[in-house]
C-alpha cells in the first residue's frame, strides 16, 4: 500500500483550516489510518477544530484496545466532536466551532470508511465511485428531489453543512466497508477539491498520474487553477 497526502491554502483563503492525517503503519489495534478534516468557525476557530479533532481521534485509537475499526472510529468521532464543543464553551473565540472529518482504515483488503460533514471519499476501479454522503442541505435537497445533482453544484447554499463534529447535539457519523482490489486507488478530500474540480477530471487525473505524490500535487493544482477557493486537503492511497 502506498499513500501521499497535502493540504494547500488555495488562492482565495488567508489561512488553511484544513488538517491531514497518514499513517500507513499501525496505530493502536489499527493497521493504518488516514484522516481528512475541515474546520470552521472563523480564522483561528476553524484551524484549531481540524486539528485539535484529529488529535482526539488518534489519541484515542493509540491508547484503545478495540478491535473493531468501526466501533473505534464512532468512539472516537464521538469523543472528539464532545471535546470540541466543551473547548467552545470555554473560549468565546471558539464559540460555535467545528469540523468536517472522513477516516479510512484498510484491514485485509477490507474499507472501513466513517464520515461526519462533506469532506468525501471516492474509490477509483474501473470508474470513480463516490462512497461517502455529504452533511450538506443541498445534498439532502438533492435525495428529496428538490434538486437535481449538476445544478446542486453551484447551488448559493452549497456550503450549508447540516452535520460536523463540535456540535451540541451527539454528531454521529456514517459509516461505510467495501471490499477493495490490487490496483484500487482511494481519494479522500477536503470540498475544496471535490468543489472545484468535476468528478470524471478527478478520474482522469488519477488515471494518468504516475504515482500517489503526483496525483495529490495535479489535484491541488487543477483546483487552484479553476480558481481555488477554498483550502485544498488530499489524500491519495494505492491498495
Amino acid at each position: 500500500m502506498e499513500a501521499y497526502g497535502k493540504t494547500d491554502t488555495g488562492k482565495q483563503r488567508s489561512t488553511n483550516q484544513d488538517s491531514i492525517f497518514i499513517s500507513t503503519k499501525p496505530i493502536g489495534p489499527l493497521p493504518n489510518l488516514f484522516i481528512v478534516a475541515d474546520g470552521m468557525g472563523g480564522h483561528a476557530a476553524g484551524d484549531f477544530a481540524s486539528r485539535y479533532a484529529i488529535n482526539v481521534v488518534t489519541k484515542f485509537v493509540r491508547g484503545s484496545t478495540i478491535k473493531s475499526p468501526i466501533s473505534l472510529l464512532k468512539r472516537a468521532f464521538i469523543l472528539a466532536s464532545h471535546k470540541l464543543f466543551e473547548e467552545a464553551e470555554k473560549d468565546k473565540d471558539k464559540y460555535g466551532m467545528g469540523t468536517t472529518m472522513v477516516a479510512a482504515v484498510i484491514v485485509d483488503g477490507e474499507l472501513f470508511v466513517a464520515n461526519i460533514g462533506d469532506s468525501r471519499l471516492y474509490v477509483l476501479k474501473d470508474d470513480i465511485q463516490q462512497v461517502t454522503m455529504d452533511h450538506s442541505l443541498v445534498e439532502e435537497m438533492i435525495r428529496n428531489g428538490q434538486l437535481d445533482r449538476k445544478n446542486g453544484r453551484n447551488h448559493p447554499e452549497k456550503n450549508i453543512i447540516t452535520k460536523a463534529m463540535g456540535s451540541r447535539d451527539e454528531a454521529m457519523p456514517d459509516f461505510f466497508e467495501l471490499t477493495l482490489d490490487q490496483g484500487d486507488k482511494i481519494l479522500m478530500c477536503s470540498d475544496g477539491l471535490s468543489n472545484m474540480v468535476e468528478d470524471d477530471e478527478i478520474c482522469d487525473i488519477l488515471l494518468d498520474s504516475e504515482n500517489d505524490e503526483k496525483a495529490v500535487s495535479s489535484l491541488i493544482d487543477k483546483a487552484n487553477y479553476y480558481g481555488g477557493n477554498d483550502n485544498i486537503s488530499t489524500i491519495v492511497i494505492t491498495v
